[in-house]
């Protein structure tokens, strides 16, 4: 019995695996093959091409925000990834932040997901003190919707505002002219510490030509107006001109090549090992039903070396693991949620997934205890929430959640996430959801992000709505409520999917669960070019 339901999670979680897949390749696409062909014809690379001629041979990329857009803005006919292609690669050897505008997807132009995305790469950036290469392709903001990009604190500007604080701290920032460089988007390579720009098909002014003759009536063509030659040996705006995009490229691995070491946080890493365990078996170990039970702890030894942990407060507080691991060689402390029904040390019986008063205390100690000893944390989601009812009222539970909440937000120490399944409620935010500065957050194709399960969110909504029709004189027949429901719950549902978080950039990307290792290793390399500020705990009741 326990092999069919092996078998029937493993089929489930690989089709959902294989969706994945399906979807990241056509995100791949861009804005289609005629785009594609179009860029080719200039001489142009495309942004994914750029940067997979830019790292390091047979390294890995860590692309962020593949999802970003997806499914939004479809009255503009799309904004596959943003617009925006990038992550975290390896250039001569060291990690870089890599920004490619993709020209493909509306001549590169800025819509409000994509002054989202780019943000998010400077934050990550900068957090990690990660130098950031920007590969400039872009028409400037999508005027259609200038009203969401433009003005606020989030927006457009804030970008070169990035520019000058990545400045002031010292990381270094390169920057390429490969296509358009227009207007206010002009700022961002030319606020980076270098900029290269590539002849003949590299442009950078304030105003285009058609903008120029508008407003002081002169003619000017672009290459003069702002071309390769004209920024650099005439204006010395930029600082390299380029014959083509593999030389720029080359260029910009040569700079990088140069850049000096800066201090490391030194966090505790041995030669890494591979678990015990088949990583595969997470696919039969994951139950294909969000709401069935299952043991954490066999996931867990296939994620971490060796497959051993050391359990802090085994015994105490069961609904949530905490433990001491390594990840590929990195120490690493673990705040996992345990799917399985316990009893607790009073005798009664916990729902697993659930965080109850003891398991928050636990939690929030552990928290301490790794800021203490300078050790990453990592958090693993499947969690419904906080107990509610009587008794965990009268047992504090608010004083307690408080208290894990109070631990993650003041917490130092990197924090990475994997949403492995449910992360709703306040649950999301003690275990370190996006609102909570995890470095790094990602989301297996099983997880779900909302205020509550969809059933119980449809529910509680129909009965407003019936209400509502009620308050009005109108009477709701079982069909029309059954109905009511039905359009409630699928809509909820299609609000839950990770892609619909991702896409929205809740969360950082949608992975692969045997991807796991390799995200959080990569993170903490990058995580330790930043040296750790002091854990202050702040006032937390006990």
């Amino acid at each position: 019995m326990l092999d069919l339901e092996f078998n029937k999670n493993e089929d489930s979680n690989k089709l959902e695996v294989s969706k994945l897949r399906y979807a990241l390749e056509k995100v791949a696409q861009g804005g289609g093959k005629k785009r594609i062909d179009k860029q080719h014809a200039k001489g142009k690379l495309t942004a994914r091409e750029r940067i997979d001629y830019l790292i390091d041979t047979d390294s890995e990329f860590l692309e962020l925000g593949a999802f970003a857009g997806h499914e939004m803005y479809e009255e503009y006919g799309g904004c596959p990834a943003g617009g925006v292609v990038g992550g975290i690669g390896y250039v001569e050897g060291r990690q870089c932040m890599i920004v490619a505008n993709d020209a493909t997807v509306k001549a590169g132009a800025w819509f409000p997901i994509t002054g989202k995305k780019n943000l998010r790469f400077q934050e990550i950036a900068m957090e990690n003190r990660l130098p950031i290469i920007y590969l400039v392709d872009s028409a400037g903001v999508f005027l259609p919707m200038q009203d969401e990009i433009f003005a606020d604190k989030e927006h457009f500007g804030r970008i070169f505002r990035n520019n000058a604080q990545m400045s002031s701290m010292g990381i270094p920032q390169i920057a390429a002219i490969m296509g358009s460089c227009v207007a206010g988007g002009a700022y961002l390579p030319i606020m980076s510490d270098e900029a290269l720009i590539v002849d003949g098909t590299g442009s950078i002014f304030l105003a285009g030509p058609y903008l120029v003759k508008a407003a002081i009536g002169e003619n000017v063509d672009k290459e003069t107006l702002g071309g390769a030659t004209t920024q650099t040996e005439i204006s010395g705006v930029t600082d390299y001109k380029m014959p083509d995009d593999k030389s720029c490229l080359d260029t910009i691995k040569k700079l990088v090549d140069k850049i000096g070491d800066f201090d490391k946080a030194g966090f505790s890493r041995t030669e890494p090992k591979l678990p015990l365990g088949k990583q595969e078996d997470i696919y039969g170990l994951l139950p294909a039903e969000r709401t069935k039970p299952y043991d954490t702890m066999e996931i867990l030894k296939r994620l971490v070396d060796d497959s051993e942990l050391t359990e802090y407060k085994k015994g105490y507080g069961q609904t949530i693991t905490c433990a001491y691991a390594r990840i590929d060689g990195w120490a690493v402390g673990i705040v996992a949620n345990n799917r399985q029904v316990v009893k607790s040390k009073k005798g009664e019986m916990q729902f697993g997934g659930v965080i109850y008063s003891d398991s928050a205390d636990k939690a929030a100690r552990f928290i301490m205890n790794c800021n203490q000893k300078k050790i990453p944390l990592v958090f693993l989601h499947d969690v419904t929430g906080f107990m509610v009812g009587s008794r965990s009222e009268h047992g504090g539970i608010i004083k307690d959640g408080a208290k894990m909440v109070s631990a993650v937000s003041n917490s130092t120490v990197p924090k990475f996430s994997i949403v492995m399944g449910n992360s709703y409620g306040a649950g999301n935010y003690a275990m370190c959801g996006k609102a909570y500065d995890p470095r790094l957050i990602v989301a297996w194709p099983s997880a779900k992000i909302a205020v509550m399960g969809g059933s119980q969110a449809a529910k509680v909504l129909l009965q407003i709505q019936t209400a509502s029709k009620k308050a009005r004189g109108e009477e709701v027949s079982e069909a029309e409520e059954a109905a009511l429901l039905k359009k409630i719950t699928d809509r909820y549902d299609k609000q839950t999917t990770p892609y619909y978080a991702a896409a929205r950039l809740w969360v950082d990307a949608i992975i692969d669960p045997l991807e796991t290792r390799k995200v959080i290793s990569m993170g903490i390399e990058a995580a330790n070019n930043a040296p750790v500020a002091k854990f202050n705990p702040g006032v937390i009741q006990t």
